[in-house]
């Protein structure tokens, strides 16, 4: 990359967006991060780059915002799996997926990373880590944000195809780490087991990988990575079990041991979902999750690793991470 090269990030002050910001810092490069008017700075703190503030469903203004940019990366998504209307989530980010990217078109932008997520593709089981080829059609996908994701990625696919969109696709799995300020789901149940409130758990398991990681994996993607292709970003798989264990040893506690079958959980999900509809906070459980909680959403970097160059630290040292940070902000008590 040149010295004088111009990179746009949208989403720049969220959780995998900073880190993507902070890892294009100190490469010669013009930033410019993307934000909403509402966003809190924090995560852009100490960063040498040009903020502008658009929505990314805006056409019109991103158009503006992609001026002279040679690179992007569409960071940006709403990324919730639950809201009192559940379509909302699939029109912000099918909505923000269509305006970047022909804004990008119009502009001219030379090479696009645009930020997908294993949600696209099809669950396996514990004895499977799902690769690539095994994309969701639209429509499919439990939850709206799995369905956001399908039919957005399947844009991007589109435009690649029709209108030569120069865009690599990436599809991070379950990033954790530092500055997750909202924080996501997978932070919000680090969080929650670190602080004691989580006493049993259900048979699931997740791919877990340091959000540091998952960054450095978006600027392989950009400088490696063939366009039109999608690249799983990212670490080890883990059951929730051996999640909860992990975090009780680094905060001190004793580790859930009661596993819990699905079944009897629902009416809990349904009644903390019609307390979420009255209070407009997200409910710890969901329908939704405990539906995606039937199958371990185990996945597999080769592609990855073996094209661009990839690696992932053990899962541990981004779970220790996650925590200190969590500890440090005060989320912790």
């Amino acid at each position: 990359m040149e010295r004088d090269d111009t990179v746009l990030v949208t989403g720049a002050s969220g959780f995998v967006g900073s880190a993507v910001l902070r890892s294009l810092s100190g490469r010669g490069l013009r930033l410019r991060a993307l934000v909403r008017a509402t966003s809190p700075r924090n995560n852009l703190e100490g960063l040498d780059c040009e903020i502008i503030e658009s929505d990314m469903r805006d056409r019109a203004s991103m158009t503006a915002a992609l001026q002279d940019v040679r690179y992007l990366f569409h960071v940006a998504a709403d990324y919730r799996l639950w809201a009192r209307n559940p379509e909302d989530i699939v029109t912000a980010n099918l909505q923000g997926a269509d305006a970047v990217m022909h804004a990008a078109l119009d502009a001219g932008v030379e090479r696009i990373v645009y930020t997908s997520s294993v949600a696209t593709l099809r669950a396996g089981d514990a004895s499977t880590s799902v690769d690539e080829t095994s994309p969701l059609d639209e429509g499919e996908g439990v939850g709206a944000y799995k369905r956001s994701k399908v039919v957005a990625e399947r844009l991007v696919e589109r435009l690649v195809a029709n209108r030569g969109l120069p865009a690599v696709i990436v599809n991070p799995s379950t990033p954790i780490g530092p500055r997750d300020v909202k924080p996501t789901p997978t932070g919000r149940i680090v969080v929650e087991a670190a602080s004691g409130r989580i006493p049993a758990f259900v048979d699931t398991g997740l791919n877990l990988v340091h959000v540091d990681d998952v960054a450095r994996g978006h600027l392989l993607a950009l400088e490696k990575g063939v366009i039109g292709e999608r690249y799983i970003l990212g670490g080890q798989n883990v059951s929730l079990r051996d999640l909860l264990a992990d975090i009780a040893a680094l905060t001190g506690r004793k580790p859930p041991t009661i596993n819990l079958p699905r079944a009897p959980l629902y009416p809990l999900a349904w009644a903390a979902e019609a307390v979420g509809q009255i209070t407009c906070k997200e409910p710890f459980v969901t329908r939704d999750a405990l539906k995606m909680a039937s199958h371990h959403m185990f996945f597999t970097s080769a592609k990855a690793e073996r094209e661009l160059g990839y690696t992932a630290r053990p899962y541990r040292e981004a779970l220790a991470d996650a925590v200190a940070w969590f500890r440090d902000a005060g989320y912790i008590r």
